[in-house]
Formats: C-alpha cells, sequence, structure tokens
C-alpha cells in the first residue's frame, strides 16, 4: 500500500483532509497539487509544496505516491467527479479517509471517501467511489451509496435505501426506510423523505414537496 500522499485542492476541504491524515491515518502527506493557473507565488500550502497537476507525473510518479482529493459538493458533486477522472486518467491510486472514530460493520467502502467521525454505517450497507460523509450520520443497513455523493452532517438514512450519483443530503434530513434517490437529487436542511425522488429533484420541508421548475443544478 503506497504511504505518502498527494492532496489535490487548497481550501477548506484540502486543509481538513490534511489535518485528518496527519492525526488519525498510517498516512504520509508530502504535497499538495492543483491546475498550474491556481498556484500561489508561494509555491507552498501549510508548509508543504504545491505542484502542478498538468505536471505532477514529473515530480509524484503514480508509482510513489497515492492522491487524495475531498474536495466540495460544486455543481452538484460535479467539480469533484471530474477531478476524480481526470486523476484516474493520469493512472493513480486514491486513499480513502475513515475516521477512527467512525463505526462500521465490515462494509464495503469505495476508493478517495472521506468518513468523519461520528458516522454509523451499519452492517450490509456499500458505499462507492468519491463519497463525503460529514460528521455524525446513520448510514442504514442493506443500504447502498452510489458514486459522488455529499451527505452532510446527522443525516439520517434508514435501512434499505438507494442513493442515487451525484445526490446531496442537507443537514439533519431523514430517509424513511425503502426510498431511492434519484441521480442528482437535492435534499434539503432539514428535509423528511417519504418517497422516492426524481433525477436532479430538489426536494424541500417535512414531508418533502419537489421544487418545480428548479433543478438542483440551478441551486448548488
Amino acid at each position: 500500500m503506497l504511504k505518502d500522499v498527494v492532496i489535490f485542492g487548497l481550501e477548506d476541504y484540502a486543509e481538513l483532509a490534511l489535518y485528518y491524515l496527519q492525526n488519525d491515518s498510517p498516512y504520509n502527506v508530502i504535497a499538495f497539487t492543483v491546475n498550474e493557473k491556481y498556484i500561489p507565488e508561494s509555491k507552498q500550502f501549510k508548509g508543504l509544496p504545491i505542484v502542478s497537476f498538468e505536471n505532477i507525473e514529473s515530480i509524484y510518479p503514480a508509482d510513489k505516491v497515492a492522491l487524495f482529493a475531498p474536495m466540495s459538493p460544486k455543481k452538484m458533486n460535479g467539480l469533484r467527479e471530474s477531478i476524480y477522472n481526470s486523476i484516474k486518467e493520469k493512472g493513480y491510486k486514491f486513499i480513502s479517509y475513515i475516521s477512527s472514530k467512525a463505526t462500521l460493520f465490515d462494509n464495503e467502502i469505495g476508493d478517495n471517501c472521506f468518513i468523519l467521525e461520528n458516522n454509523t454505517l451499519q452492517p450490509f450497507t456499500k458505499i462507492g467511489n468519491n463519497v463525503v460523509l460529514w460528521s455524525g450520520n446513520h448510514i442504514g443497513h442493506h443500504s447502498e451509496i452510489k458514486d459522488h455523493v455529499t451527505f452532510t452532517s446527522h443525516v439520517v438514512m434508514s435501512g434499505h435505501c438507494i442513493i442515487g450519483e451525484n445526490c446531496f443530503l442537507g443537514v439533519n434530513a431523514t430517509l424513511r426506510d425503502g426510498i431511492t434517490l434519484g441521480k442528482g437529487t437535492l435534499v434539503g436542511m432539514a428535509a423528511a423523505i417519504t418517497k422516492n425522488t426524481d433525477d436532479w429533484g430538489v426536494y424541500l420541508g417535512n414531508p418533502a414537496k419537489k421544487m418545480e421548475g428548479k433543478t438542483s443544478t440551478d441551486l448548488l
């Protein structure tokens, strides 16, 4: 297993990733990377070098380091998805960070996942690739979260749910058992989902209702 890691990004998520990896993982963060046009004049972030993503192979070859890109959910996780795919195309392996304070039960978890403290993943749940689970979520049994999804905090997802790709779930959202969220669903803060959702829909309230005339990409 590759231990040296380069983090993609320079904003809050990258700073948090550095903190968690330094204090709660076996990994050694050695640098950051972003696209050339975003590199600051100092070419450093948090005391570590920043290298151009366009030329990263010449400095940190894919057989020497792993990448981690725990980015924000902008464009309904589409930006993070694009970066994830670009890194894969370069042949790099990803790590996932899973907090030592999360509760797991031999769950299947994909790559480039960022799973913070106090998440509970019940038995027989599956987490896809490039998923962010912020702190304090309940992931119910026999459920699946597909790729490029963000859970904020204190989301309660009951058992036998399927979360489609590119979904975003706001703080304190609740899903009843057996729910399927369509691709790109945006679930608002404290919304209670009692029925399956449409692709790219926006759902607010308790019980949640779909916002007519709006798609999730209009709002996030």
